[in-house]
């Protein structure tokens, strides 16, 4: 039997909500192994002098937990 874990992440992009998503999962899988998906739960963009500075991305990641051994 499988056990699943849930963590939140937040991820910014000065390219777009794509590239924060991608790089958030990338450095995410750098420290917790087994990510099985993610739910993207907030968008937002951070304004600077009337234009878009950057694409955040609040994400629900979830992995299953390693067995005990």
């Amino acid at each position: 039997m499988s056990v699943a874990k849930v963590i939140e992440i937040t991820s910014g992009s000065d390219k777009s909500f794509k590239h924060a998503i991608e790089s958030g999962i990338r450095r995410a899988s750098k420290t917790v192994d087994g990510i099985g998906s993610a739910w993207v739960s907030e968008e937002k963009v951070i304004v600077r002098d009337g234009e878009v500075a950057e694409y955040r991305v609040t994400m629900r990641v979830t992995f299953v937990l390693g067995d005990e051994d």
